[in-house]
């Protein structure tokens, strides 16, 4: 689901990579994935879970991948 905090054509390859190094590898919430990106790529959002949500699900998307989905969620 998407809650309108991301363009998904604005996320590229190398930061779907980075995304979803966040979220799967380190096992990271979605607001904790939020407070990264924020601090990497400045955004206002900061640790927004929603943000962070629409991250991984835009992320997942590229990647041909379900953030809702094992190994995302």
């Amino acid at each position: 689901m998407s809650h309108g905090l991301v363009d998904p054509t604005t996320i590229t390859a190398e930061m779907a990579v980075q995304i979803r190094i966040w979220r799967v590898d380190e096992e990271r919430s979605w607001r904790a994935v939020a407070e990264a990106a924020s601090d990497l790529w400045g955004s206002d959002y900061g640790s927004n879970q929603l943000y962070g949500e629409d991250l991984c699900t835009a992320a997942a998307q590229l990647l041909g991948e379900d953030a809702h989905k094992v190994p995302w969620n």
